[in-house]
């Protein structure tokens, strides 16, 4: 079928004059479909229809393999290629294969180093649109995404999906050594550096290495003289937070810790 009703922003095409107005909506910011429960618009009622479901628990999309459930069918598709193997995205210059086109997109703009977006506010660039957009809102302080169950709020749908399986209990990833489950696949990297003994982060002055990168940033402290934790009683300052917490215990007579014997604290 012809696409005969093109955006005259730009100059998109598509077959129905039904499918244009709908896209149209996104360079004039309408909205017109609103959530009962939380408020939130969406342009089509299919995106109304899916965040409703984080307000009910509904998940209706089931794996016939691991009875994994999901929330939208495409997520039950996407998540179908860990059973399959399929990796239908592919670069043309190294032909690494992907699950997701975004993944492909990531990996095209780390291989050219391209940043093509760039904060307005701060000149920051990103390598996606969606990276720059989920940064802007440390500029605009919003937080977008709550959580239903303690109304803490995210900036990202990302960050908020992690969040909720602090109250579900879910824990997906799990490590092949020790069995071991986290909440999410970052933990479960590092986790796996015990394992390994990979320690990737080297400070440049003395060699020495690190499992984590906020660790190497504790450490470089050292090298530079820097203590950005003040005591705000007696001006002391610290390299870590830690530090200072402790510290801070001298003028509150704050005592915490009780011997289970003599109980003395």
């Amino acid at each position: 079928m012809e696409r005969t009703y093109p955006c005259g922003v730009c100059n998109k095409t598509y077959r129905k004059r039904r499918s244009l107005k709908v896209h149209q909506r996104v360079h004039t910011g309408e909205r017109p479909y609103g959530c009962d429960v939380c408020n939130k618009t969406f342009i089509h009622t299919g995106s109304l229809q899916v965040h409703q479901c984080v307000h009910t628990g509904e998940r209706p999309y089931s794996c016939d393999v691991c009875n994994k459930t999901f929330r939208q069918l495409q997520h039950l598709k996407l998540h179908q290629r860990v059973h399959t193997g399929e990796r239908p995205y592919r670069c043309d210059v190294c032909s690494k294969t992907f699950v997701k086109r975004y993944s492909l997109k990531l990996h095209q703009c780390v291989r050219t180093e391209e940043r093509p977006y760039r904060c307005g506010v701060c000149n920051k660039t990103f390598r996606l649109l969606q990276h720059m957009k989920v940064h802007q809102l440390v500029h605009t302080g919003g937080r977008p995404y709550p959580c239903d169950v303690c109304k803490k709020t995210f900036r990202s749908s990302g960050s908020l999906k992690v969040h909720q399986r602090v109250h579900t209990g879910e824990r997906p990833y799990r490590c092949d050594v020790c069995n071991k489950t986290f909440i999410d696949n970052s933990s479960l990297k590092v986790h796996l550096r015990v394992h390994t003994g990979e320690r990737p982060y080297c400070c440049d002055v003395c060699n020495k290495t690190f499992k984590l990168l906020r660790h190497l940033k504790v450490h470089l402290r050292v090298h530079t003289g820097e203590r950005p934790y003040c005591c705000d009683v007696c001006n002391k300052t610290f390299r870590q937070l830690t530090g200072l917490k402790v510290h801070k215990r001298l003028h509150t007579g704050e005592r915490p810790y009780r011997c289970d014997v003599c109980h003395k604290t």
